[in-house]
Formats: structure tokens, C-alpha cells, sequence
């Protein structure tokens, strides 16, 4: 599949889902879901072009799809800059079969996108022209005044956008592997930038009216382009929104602006949040889903939340995990069984059901947290997240100073090291360790699981590994690494991924993080210089996911310096984000000591055992 063919598909395959032959989908446990109430029975109207005026004048093109009826309706809104005519933007199966269901759908293109007007800035309209669609839509006369989102992606942040707006028509939300915190989130991680998704679809993707075709681009030349500020104009044009992101590292007014994280408050409404372990936004889904628990405007946004988390990548409902890139796919893909295919149009029905038409059917009675347990591939409902049961252990790095590689000496235990030993390595810039699958997006970096064991044989990853386990060892929950380490530069990355080595060879990724070294005080914290040579204690937030190695596989961890162009490269001269172009080669020291003991935190759970 052509580059620009795979993007437009994984943009929103949330929002287009994998159906499967069932009409009710799986439970854990192997029980079914009631079915909906909902019965087909209405044929299509359909308004093309119809123009919806905003606040400051500019309409946007709308397309409408009604029961041929009488009478009112609940209507679904998609609101989307990748074309509303396209299948991308309709809900998942398609626009006939939720108005067969008795709703009314209604379709958008985006501000400066398609056939609306005015100019699209990413982020930056989407509250307003969100809740100005909200009421026009309020004051039809086939409008029954209750109305849902859906929607993918950048569809999924249009969502959370136009909830903070406080609509009173609004009345549920379905937003799907998207967050609102656009800094943390969509943009930057640890203060590294997400370049790999924010340079393809942010800069040039992005860039104009229509979403640009990016096949043909030699990324092997564009990515390695310095000063990243100017690797747009490599592309067609040079983005404004991009550099912007490039031109702000740290979380500061400017993202006040276009970033969602301080409004949870302001949202009053039930959501279901669906996203993937594999995802690059599935972080952001979990804080969103635990900042509305706490903070959602009234007490139905709070008890009303609801997550979703499968073994997808930017998608939802599919079977096999493909990781998917410009290099092609993964020869090995992961099969995680038949109970990862799951119908979402029948999941995302009972939710709107239950919210816009006031159906019994379950829903607000459910465990809030719905998990894929990865390894022995089951569903299983939960009541919070991060479990109440986890045991967090931590997991020590040990070698004899030669953990550099898959054939080096490297040990994981849960034993505290008693000695002074150190791993050495030498991180060059100019020929970083280069993305080998995990939570990326979409189409030019490498994303999903992926086999690990080419790019452990270099020499500048450090790899730590358990003897083979004799039980199921659960890990479900944040997972996060505390290093000590030293570098010869003025600045650096620090990278820690985990990975399960399989009895048959394969080593598959599991979860990974990185974190900038000036900027390990956090997000809204101003840069922090270090210190040449000395000792500094880093957190790497490594995610989260729900993952057993099963008996006779291995755990591993590997710890690098960079993951590229997933993330963009330090330089190690500490220049700025935006404007550096110098590269130097630092010198790397990965302490295991008894007074730097560098460990991974790992959120296991205890086998349950019958009563």
C-alpha cells in the first residue's frame, strides 16, 4: 500500500473500526454483550453541502444523513480536516447503517480544510467552531436535542474540544486513540519531540487546504535534516502550526492556547474512550481518562467514564497486530487471537443507545475499565485504573560491564546489586539507534510490535535479561525506570524499552520511554542544565500497558540514548530543540551499584487464586 494510502487509512481507522461477523461484541470471559436496542429500520435523506455558519462569519461545509422519517431524532457528529466526503470521516459501519439505527449523522470538514472556509491552524479552532456547530445543530427541526460525537485521531481532539465549549446538546463522546493534551501528548514526550509523527503529518500532511500526498518524499533524507525548525520547507511548504511546536520545548503560554490538559473541569458529559497498548497517543488516553474521573464537571462526566484499551496501534477492533511503516511490515506479525476482533460499531451503539436515546442496556452499570491482557490475549473488566491489587517491584540492572548488545552480559533481577560496576556506551547522533516498531504514527515510522533482535546486536544499546520465567508474570499498569547515569555531554537522551524474548527467538517490544535530560523536572518546568561526568538521577516514564510473559519466555530491558526518528535526536551540544545543527558523540555510563542502584519499576499483578 502506497504511503499516503496507508496514513489516510490509519488517520482514523478508529473511526472506521474492523467489523466482524458478530452484531454483539465479546466480553471477557467469552460472554456476549446484550445486543442494543436498536433495530434497523429507517431509510436515507441525504443534505450535501450544507454551510454552517460560525462565529466570525466563516462556514464550514457540512453534509447531513437523515432517517426518512417523521419526527426527531439523536444525531452523531463527526467533525474531521481529512475530508468529510471521504470513507475515513464516516462512523464505524458507515453512514446507512447508523441511520438505519434512528440517528441522524452529520459530517464536517474542519476549518481551512476540503470545502470549508477559512484557514486551519491545527488545534487552534476547534473549541469554537465545535460548539457553533453544536448549537446550529440544536435549533433543527429534526433534532431531538441529544447529540454524540465519534471520531478517531485528530477527529477524537476535535471532540474534546468542542466538549470544553459546554454545549447543552452535547450529551456523550467517543473519542478514539486521541488525547487532549496536545503538548505531552501529540507533540512532545519527556522533552523530546515526536518527530517522527509531528514532521509527515503535522508539517507537510498538514500543511494546506487539502491533506497533501507524501508519497515520493525521500524520508531517508528529510528525517536526518538539521535544523529540524526548516525540515518543512523539505516538504511543499513551510507549516506555520509546525513551527511553532518547535519553537516552544517547554509548556508554556503558548500551549495554553491549543492544549486541553487544564479543562477537564469544563466538560459535562459521559465518554468512552477506545485506544490501543501500541498507540502513540494510548498515554494521553489514560491521563485523559484519569483527569475526567477527578475532575469532569459534574458528577454523570465523572461516573460516566469509561475506557477502552486493546493490543491495536492507531486503530481499534482488528485481530492481527501489523506493524506498519515506510519499510514495509514486520515479516512476523503478532496474532493476539480471535478475541482482539472486535465489532466497535456494536460497542460504540450501546454507548450512544444508552446516552441519546436512554436505553437499559447495561452500560452505566459496567466495570469503567475494560483491558486486553497481552500474552494470554483475554479480555477483562476492571474497576479503576492503575489497579488497587499491583505489587510494584522493582527490577535491577546487573552486569560485569559488558551489557552492550544481545550477546553481552546483562542481567534483570529482582535482587539489589551489591557492587560498583557500570555499563559503558558511546551515542552518536549521527548514526542513531533507528525506531524499531512501538507507539508511533502513522505510516512513516515503524509502529506496533515489532521484532527486536536486529538492532539489539548494536553496540550502543544496553540490554539487561531474566532468566526464563516459570510462571505467568502479569504486568498491567504504569511502568516507569529510575537511572543513574553520566554523560560526557552538555546535554543528552536517555532511552529504556522492554521487551519479551520468546522461546522461538522473537523478541517482541513491549513498552518503552525517553526523557531529555535538561528537561527531566517535567513538563512545565524551564530547562536544567547538566553537568558533565557527574551522576544524575532520571525518571523515564515508560508508559503503561497489560502484558504476561508466559512460562519459558524472558524479560528484558534495553537502555540507549535515542529511538530515531520516532523521537527527534539530541545533539548532545545543548543547542536548541529548534535552531541546532551541531552534532557531537557522547560518552554514556549506565550505573547498577549499591549506591546508584538503577532499577525498573514494573506493576505486577498477583495471580488471583479461587476461593
Amino acid at each position: 500500500m502506497k504511503a499516503r494510502n496507508i496514513l489516510a487509512a490509519i488517520l482514523c481507522a478508529a473511526a472506521a473500526g474492523t467489523a466482524s461477523a458478530q452484531n454483539t461484541p465479546p466480553a471477557p470471559g467469552g460472554t456476549q454483550i446484550a445486543p442494543s436496542a436498536s433495530t434497523p429500520a429507517y431509510r436515507v435523506i441525504m443534505e450535501a453541502n450544507v454551510r454552517v455558519p460560525m462565529r466570525d462569519d466563516i462556514t464550514l461545509a457540512t453534509d447531513i444523513y437523515r432517517p426518512d422519517a417523521p419526527g426527531k431524532f439523536p444525531a452523531i457528529l463527526v467533525r474531521t480536516p481529512y475530508n468529510r466526503a471521504g470513507g475515513n470521516a464516516q462512523p464505524p459501519g458507515g453512514v446507512k447503517w447508523w441511520v438505519e439505527q434512528g440517528y441522524i449523522v452529520v459530517l464536517q470538514d474542519a476549518r481551512g480544510t476540503y470545502d470549508s472556509d477559512g484557514t486551519f491552524y491545527a488545534f487552534k479552532n476547534e473549541t469554537n467552531d465545535g460548539y457553533d456547530t453544536d448549537e446550529w445543530i440544536g435549533k433543527q427541526p429534526w433534532f431531538d436535542g441529544n447529540l454524540g460525537t465519534i471520531g478517531g485521531s485528530y477527529v477524537g481532539y476535535t471532540q474534546w474540544a468542542q466538549a470544553v465549549g459546554g454545549s447543552k446538546y452535547l450529551k456523550a463522546m467517543i473519542p478514539t486513540v486521541t488525547t487532549g493534551d496536545t503538548y505531552a501528548n501529540w507533540i512532545y514526550t519527556n522533552g523530546a519531540l515526536q518527530y517522527g509523527f509531528d514532521l509527515p503529518w503535522g508539517a507537510i500532511e498538514m500543511a494546506s487546504h487539502v491533506m497533501q500526498n507524501s508519497d515520493g518524499y525521500d524520508w531517508d533524507h528529510i528525517f536526518p535534516h538539521l535544523p529540524v525548525s526548516t525540515a518543512d520547507n523539505l516538504g511543499r511548504h513551510g507549516t506555520p502550526h509546525y513551527q511553532d511546536w518547535v519553537a516552544h520545548p517547554t509548556r508554556d503560554s503558548y500551549w495554553d492556547g491549543i492544549s486541553l490538559d487544564k479543562e477537564y473541569n469544563k466538560i459535562s458529559v459521559p465518554i468512552l474512550s477506545v485506544d490501543g497498548w501500541y498507540d502513540i497517543f494510548m498515554r494521553g488516553t489514560l491521563n485523559d481518562d484519569a483527569h475526567m474521573r477527578k475532575e469532569g464537571a459534574t458528577p454523570e462526566a465523572r461516573s460516566g467514564k469509561r475506557i477502552m484499551i486493546g493490543p491495536w496501534a492507531h486503530g481499534a477492533g482488528t485481530r492481527v497486530a501489523i506493524a506498519a511503516g515506510r519499510i514495509g511490515a514486520d515479516p512476523h506479525p503478532i496474532d493476539f487471537g480471535a478475541d482482539a476482533a472486535v465489532d466497535m460499531k456494536a460497542v460504540y451503539l450501546r454507548w450512544f443507545d444508552h446516552w441519546l436515546k436512554g436505553v437499559d442496556n447495561g452500560v452505566a452499570t459496567e466495570d469503567p475499565v475494560r483491558i486486553f491482557v497481552m500474552g494470554e490475549n483475554v479480555w477483562r473488566n476492571e474497576k479503576e485504573w492503575p489497579l488497587a491489587r499491583t505489587k510494584y517491584t522493582n527490577y535491577y540492572i546487573q552486569s560485569g560491564g559488558g551489557a552492550n548488545s544481545s550477546g553481552g552480559d546483562g542481567v534483570l533481577t529482582s535482587q539489589k546489586p551489591k557492587g560498583a560496576e557500570a555499563d559503558r556506551f558511546t551515542y552518536d547522533p549521527a548514526n542513531p539507534v533507528p525506531t524499531t516498531g512501538g507507539n508511533s504514527c502513522c505510516s512513516v515510522v515503524p509502529s506496533g510490535p515489532w521484532d527486536q533482535r536486529a538492532v539489539e546486536e548494536r553496540k550502543d544499546i544496553l540490554v539487561y535479561t531474566t532468566p526464563a520465567m516459570k510462571e505467568p508474570t502479569e504486568i498491567t499498569g504504569p511502568i516507569k525506570m529510575e537511572l543513574f547515569a553520566a554523560t560526557s555531554a552538555k546535554d543528552t537522551d536517555w532511552t529504556a524499552k522492554l521487551v519479551d524474548v520468546k522461546p522461538d527467538g522473537y523478541v517482541q517490544n513491549i513498552q518503552s520511554g525517553i526523557v531529555r535530560a535538561r528537561y527531566r523536572a517535567g513538563a512545565g518546568k524551564p530547562a536544567q542544565p547538566i553537568e558533565a561526568g557527574k551522576v544524575q538521577a532520571y525518571t523515564i516514564d515508560m508508559w503503561a500497558t497489560s502484558y504476561v510473559i508466559l512460562p519459558g519466555h524472558k524479560l528484558r530491558l534495553e537502555i540507549s540514548s535515542s529511538d530515531f526518528p520516532r523521537f527527534d535526536r539530541n545533539l548532545n551540544t545543548g543547542e536548541d530543540t529548534a535552531t541546532g545543527t551541531q552534532m557531537v558523540a557522547a560518552n554514556q555510563t549506565v550505573y547498577h551499584s549499591a549506591r546508584y542502584p538503577s532499577h525498573v519499576v514494573l506493576p505486577l499483578i498477583p495471580k488471583r487464586t479461587s476461593k
